[in-house]
């Protein structure tokens, strides 16, 4: 292990405590965890706590402190950080609240945190307005209050921005073991990512959770991401954000920017961060990556000894990048002869009770399903109540499970539909023998999806930088239509013939110019179609002129050659999102872009590769493909002109606010693709 300017904050041998009830906390909460180091209370007035000589100020310590928390104001805070700083203290919890996160209530909180920055210096703060961390691995703990937490040898890094979902989550009773929680609060200084990659480090952490308000500079996510994927050691995330009343409590919670949900996914997708979206499955998740790390593939089985369980699993799967695959022929012969005849193979398999409570027949029926090839196999299991049940029979068959997987080497997994009935003895003793205990149906599936994805994701090469954020200070212009598509030809987008005109008769002059049948455009009106802007298919001289006189006054008109009728249409666009900047979304364009809610997301800059594989998860691409016997579209043409207009952001990324080409009209195959309407705003160069 590396020794990282966190090190001795994360992992520290000597704890300063300053303030009052919850630095005596902090110590309680040392000794009952077996904290070997030494504590040093710090107090104005006090002659000791539990114990222990009180100093009285920094100055009067040993030494410099590995580790402080501060807890005591506001105030207070900024001026014995300093002095921390200035020992060669290691680093510093900062308990007060009071800070940016407040700014609406406090009029000097944002000022007030960066003071507490320059006070620190180069020396590692966590906070401010947090609890700060729990060491389960060697029994440090800068904590003010009560957990659920005990020692362990390994286990998974818990990080949130939150001190009560940590308090929470340390209160799980179902068999994760969680080596390390941290809380960051408003990360003023030290970020979720600077401290999971600090405690990826340590080689008894087996995988990191993080539960994100808000996301700041992207690099410490992409360097995060690149750690892990190095050590091979999965992250995944539960990213708040989306709903518009989340967005508001995070930045008021601690002044955090949530951003675009949807652009999210894509950016952590590209990263190879899974993610989740809500606690239990963030625990059922990591549960999973902690025995096994990132599954190999997305294909799993399930045996329940119901048909009711086996119908839940299958639907659980449904819209999920998971699949229950078919059995294979050599399981076949071998699960009639456990099973017998009245017993329907298939997967997920309903074994009934023939077998129910006897070792060898289980295990040999959980053997043949194991030996299927499958990423993960499931058994559905819920204990009855050690209160009023005998669960023998029950242990029986956890039993049979361990030895299949023992004696087939494959991943499995003993799922309770409901997390009650799954017994954290029970689940402890299955995690110890590398079966994931996993609670609950729904979060079971989800953590199959999320570390399926991981595997994916790095099974490909690593993914370029993503796009600066930084962008120009400047007023934004919209560009008429006629002056986009002049931006984009430069790229090597097609777009139809067209010329200027400035009055109705010019128009008709230019239709005839460029032949029949043209389309004509009303210049610098924004939602052209509802204005009465547009007019297609004009077919002779009188009907461009008229077309003309009926828009509304406009900066000139644009007349355009008439497109051959397409086989699709595609949006193509990028707007700048506040917490990830510019990305690319595809869809289906036209006028079904609302209507059909399909396209997705690129982060930026993308390979055609990408563009190919966005483009054919999109419902508009069976059109493409040649739906039903429709003419193919010129897919090749498609993705080259995807591809171009994402160098054109790639390349304007400090100027552009907006890029909108819509349709991007898929011709036949062979003939290529055209640009018909095209918006941007950019900021205008001083």
């Amino acid at each position: 292990m590396t020794h990282g300017p966190l090190d001795r904050l994360l992992r520290p041998q000597t704890i300063a405590v300053f303030g009052g009830r919850e630095a005596r906390r902090v110590i309680e909460q040392c000794d009952r965890m077996g904290f070997t180091g030494e504590i040093w209370p710090v107090h104005p007035k006090l002659g000791e706590v539990l114990g222990r000589p009180c100093y009285r100020s920094v100055s009067d310590l040993p030494s410099a402190p590995d580790a402080a928390f501060v807890g005591v104001n506001r105030m207070l805070t900024v001026e014995i950080v300093r002095s921390l700083s200035r020992a060669g203290a290691g680093g510093a919890v900062c308990y007060a609240s009071g800070f940016s996160e407040a700014t609406g209530e406090l009029g000097d909180g944002a000022e007030l945190q960066q003071a507490l920055l320059a006070a620190a210096g180069d020396m590692p703060i966590l906070g401010p307005n947090c609890y700060g961390l729990i060491n389960g691995l060697d029994g440090a703990l800068l904590w003010p209050d009560q957990h659920g937490m005990r020692r362990i040898e390994r286990g998974v890094a818990i990080l949130t921005q939150s001190s009560n979902i940590a308090i929470n989550l340390t209160m799980q009773t179902r068999g994760l073991p969680i080596a390390y929680m941290v809380t960051t609060g408003n990360q003023a200084q030290t970020s979720l990512c600077d401290v999971a990659c600090a405690l990826i480090d340590d080689p008894r952490v087996t995988a990191v959770g993080l539960h994100v308000e808000g996301f700041g500079d992207l690099a410490p996510l992409e360097r995060l991401a690149a750690i892990a994927r190095q050590s091979g050691k999965p992250v995944v995330v539960l990213k708040v954000g989306r709903s518009e009343q989340a967005k508001r409590a995070a930045v008021s919670h601690t002044a955090s920017l949530s951003g675009s949900d949807a652009v999210a996914n894509a950016v952590l997708a590209r990263l190879g961060l899974g993610r989740v979206q809500s606690l239990p499955a963030l625990l059922e998740t990591l549960k999973l990556l902690h025995v096994a790390g990132p599954l190999a593939g997305h294909s799993i089985s399930s045996m329940s000894c119901s048909g009711g369980e086996a119908s839940l699993l299958a639907d659980a799967a449904v819209g999920r990048a998971v699949e229950f695959g078919p059995l294979q022929p050599q399981q076949l012969p071998r699960l009639r002869r456990v099973l017998g005849e009245m017993v329907t193979l298939s997967n997920p398999l309903d074994y009934h009770t023939f077998v129910w409570g006897d070792f060898a027949r289980q295990a040999e029926a959980f053997s043949a399903m194991f030996e299927g090839g499958y990423a993960l196999n499931l058994v559905v299991l819920d204990f009855p109540r050690s209160d009023r049940c005998d669960a023998s029979e029950w242990t029986t068959t956890a039993d049979a499970m361990i030895a299949a997987a023992s004696s087939t080497g494959a991943l499995a997994g003993l799922v309770a539909t409901l997390p009650e009935n799954m017994p954290e003895a029970t689940a402890d003793r299955l995690m110890a023998n590398g079966i994931v205990a996993f609670s609950g149906i729904d979060e079971t599936i989800a953590a199959a999806e999320v570390a399926a994805g991981i595997g994916r994701a790095w099974n490909r090469p690593p993914p370029p930088p993503l796009l600066d954020l930084s962008t120009m200070e400047g007023e934004i212009e919209t560009l008429t239509e006629a002056d986009a598509k002049v931006e984009l030809t430069a790229f090597g987008l097609p777009v139809p013939k067209g010329l200027l005109a400035f009055s109705p008769r010019e128009a008709a002059n230019q239709a005839e110019r460029l032949g029949f049948p043209v389309a004509l455009k009303g210049l610098g009106i924004a939602h052209k179609t509802e204005a009465g802007a547009v007019a297609l298919n004009l077919k002779h001289r009188e009907a461009v002129s008229n077309a003309a006189a009926a828009m509304p006054p406009n900066g000139g008109y644009l007349v355009e050659k008439m497109i051959d009728p397409p086989v699709a249409e595609l949006i193509v666009g990028a707007t700048r999102d506040p917490a990830f900047g510019l990305s690319l979304t595809l869809g289906t364009g036209g006028i079904f872009v609302e209507l059909l809610d399909d396209s997705v997301i690129l982060p930026l800059p993308a390979t055609k590769p990408d563009i190919q594989a966005a483009i054919s998860r999109l419902k508009i691409a069976k059109l493409i493909h040649g739906y039903r016997g429709r003419p193919r579209g010129d897919l090749e043409a498609a993705v080259a002109a995807v591809a171009a207009a994402a160098e054109y952001v790639v390349r304007n990324a400090v100027r552009l606010e907006e890029l909108d080409i819509n349709p991007l009209m898929v011709l036949p195959e062979g003939r290529g693709v055209a640009v018909v309407d095209a918006l941007i705003r950019r900021r205008r160069v001083a």
